[in-house]
């Protein structure tokens, strides 16, 4: 089955809301893989807003299942991911200033670039992952880089569901084909919800990872971590 990786980015923005350690980033952590989580995904930020770099070290001692750590490789992201050595790097061309992440790699112009960090990462035997949009070019340009993974933007995806999943899914099942033969692993990511997870999951051959944060936290308000968690690795099945 796929596996899930929860993103806690959005309980250390409650925490940091208030200062304290409420809620406590770790034992969240370690509750969602008592769940059943198979992974947990950080995103710090240069400014740390959410996830602090403190924060990566501490989870390293205490995550028992993948730890993913995301970013944009700026020399402090870089020098950070190869300090802690997590199972997985996910490599995002966010600005310092973006919200949330709003675009995957263009491979094409960043192929010096990208290949030179990601030589780096797997020099150090971590496996690396770059964020990409649907687009069989972009696909073509991450094997020329030498990820082992990319990680398929999915928000046009769970824009357009509600309207027609079918046109929706259409690109990420061709870009998905695209990967399975050039012999890159497929991760998935971005407004992944409860609602869309299923007929995505069903439909992209061959994905390994879905990376879920804001809607899984956002429904959880709700149904309880322990629910929303088996929800999800029902409909990843």
């Amino acid at each position: 089955m796929t596996k899930l990786s929860v993103n806690v980015n959005k309980i250390a923005t409650l925490r940091n809301a208030r200062g304290g350690n409420v809620p406590d980033l770790l034992k969240v952590s370690k509750d969602l893989e008592g769940f059943g989580a198979q992974g947990i995904t950080i995103h710090p930020r240069p400014d740390e807003r959410h996830i602090r770099y403190q924060d990566a070290r501490d989870l390293k001692k205490t995550v028992t299942t993948e730890f993913n750590i995301e970013g944009n490789p700026v020399p402090k992201f870089i020098e950070l991911v190869l300090e802690l050595k997590p199972e997985q790097v996910t490599l995002v061309p966010d600005s310092v200033d973006a919200i949330t992440s709003n675009a995957g790699w263009d491979t094409l112009k960043n192929k010096e670039f990208l290949s030179d960090v990601i030589k780096t990462f797997k020099d150090a035997g971590i496996r690396t992952s770059i964020f990409v949009d649907p687009d069989p070019k972009m696909i073509e340009g991450a094997k020329a880089v030498g990820t082992d993974r990319i990680e398929l933007y999915t928000e046009s995806y769970a824009t357009d569901y509600a309207q027609n999943k079918e046109k929706a899914i259409k690109p990420f099942i061709e870009a998905a084909e695209r990967a399975n033969k050039l012999g890159i692993g497929i991760n998935a990511g971005h407004d992944l919800s409860l609602d869309n997870i299923e007929y995505f999951t069903k439909n992209i051959p061959n994905l390994l990872e879905v990376s879920i944060g804001h809607a899984l936290i956002s429904e959880a308000l709700y149904l309880g971590l322990d629910n929303v968690v088996n929800m999800y690795l029902h409909r990843l099945k």
